[in-house]
């Protein structure tokens, strides 16, 4: 059976959810910033969409991602923007909402599939209006040259004390062990900091905290995870400091390092490019914690322009993003991007579907400092940046680093500021 044909009940069932029979005309524009996945869209998701809904047409109109938000802004407020709006996750896309652009979909047949976590880039503050269809997430992990592993006789490290073992033995054997730079800093807070620090902090026990202000990145798993980061620093590649983000992806797809720290979005950028086989690891554990946590980063969703002419159109469309239907076809057709919606989906990349599965094994959570924590001055995403790479540099030591980004944090956030 192909992607595109579904089994006749659950058809039936689809179309009944949606209100079979909708006959009007109707055409949709969707902006987004997301212009490499048009032939996706024009080939697969549309169709998929019109087997169902042939009289409502779709046009997927993207903008270039570093001008989206500024384009579409201006679209928005002179009433010229498209019926569907793909959301950027948390305070730009609450900002349009806030200022009427976006309709709340509290009520929306499907939002029941989605989590408290699904929906956290897309809700308001208070939790009382969900305004965008969660799309995909990108989960972290670490991604290993299982030739490496083969020759020295590695398994899949599930506790830190095992990883750093096992990065040892690469090192003794001539290998570069974990292939990551600072240069650019960011990814050594995403994919070193918030990758490996929510088995820490305890996942979302610990980032609501630094939100209500019951917990500080000075104290607890989140000064633990400046620690277990530090630990990397013999084990990073000769010169990573000048190493920048593209360097090492390079530097790990010629084969010559063992391990990728990763977000699931390598998947379709390294599939071309290497000649070996790839496996992968979730984070590893602190020795005798039985709970393990994944960043499973929210990146992407849907709203209604409530300008939009074709509403009841576009809210058929937005629906029809809550089934199994579409979560299976967009997690296929792009690898690393796995669906937000509590369906069972079966994944023909065996590296995505491994990546997915850690969902069933640990608690999902999303980066520290994305919801609420990075309004203000100094910005907390960017504190972490800068600090991940200064330790990961030895420029400072993880508690010079947990006190810097504590004290930029309660420099504005009133929470933290009484803790």
């Amino acid at each position: 059976m192909s992607r595109l044909t579904r089994p006749f009940l659950v058809s039936l069932a689809l179309l009944t959810l949606l209100g079979a029979g909708f006959a009007q005309r109707a055409s949709l524009t969707i902006e987004s910033w997301r212009n490499d996945d048009l032939g996706i869209w024009q080939n697969t998701i549309i169709p998929a969409f019109n087997e169902h809904y042939p009289d409502i047409q779709v046009v997927f109109s993207p903008t270039a991602p570093a001008e989206y938000n500024a384009i579409l802004n201006s679209r928005l407020e002179a009433g010229s923007a498209g019926d569907l709006i793909t959301c950027r996750p948390f305070d730009e896309s609450l900002g349009q909402f806030q200022r009427g652009h976006l309709v709340s979909l509290n009520d929306l047949p499907g939002m029941e599939n989605f989590s408290d976590v699904a929906r956290s880039a897309w809700i308001t503050d208070d939790g009382s209006d969900v305004f965008c269809v969660p799309m995909a997430s990108v989960i972290h992990g670490f991604m290993y040259n299982t030739e490496i592993f083969d020759e020295l006789g590695l398994s899949e490290p599930d506790t830190y004390e095992q990883f750093l073992a096992d990065l040892q033995t690469i090192a003794n054997a001539g290998h570069t062990p974990l292939v990551m730079g600072t240069i650019d800093q960011w990814e050594a807070a995403t994919m070193g900091y918030q990758n490996i620090g929510p088995n820490y902090w305890r996942g979302e026990e610990g980032r609501l905290g630094l939100i209500e202000g019951t917990i500080g990145y000075d104290e607890g798993g989140f000064l633990e995870a400046f620690e277990a980061l530090a630990e990397w620093i013999p084990f990073l590649p000769s010169g990573y400091q000048a190493m920048s983000y593209p360097d090492a992806q390079n530097y790990f797809t010629l084969g010559q390092g063992a391990i990728f720290p990763a977000g699931s979005w390598e998947i379709g950028v390294f599939r071309p490019m290497v000649d070996f086989e790839m496996g992968a690891f979730k984070p590893p554990v602190p020795e005798g914690q039985d709970t393990c946590y994944i960043s499973d980063h929210t990146d992407i969703a849907l709203g209604v322009n409530a300008a939009s002419p074709n509403r009841e159109a576009a809210l058929l469309f937005v629906e029809w993003l809550t089934t199994q239907e579409f979560a299976e076809l967009y997690a296929n057709e792009l690898p690393g991007f796995f669906p937000l919606a509590d369906h069972s989906v079966t994944l023909d990349d065996p590296l995505a579907q491994t990546f997915l599965d850690w969902r069933v094994e640990c608690e999902s959570t999303i980066r520290s400092s994305y919801q609420i924590l990075s309004r203000g001055e100094p910005n907390n995403e960017t504190e972490l940046w800068n600090y991940s790479a200064q330790v990961l540099n030895a420029t400072v030591t993880p508690e010079q680093a947990a006190a810097a980004v504590q004290r930029g944090l309660e420099n504005w956030y009133p929470p933290q500021q009484n803790r």
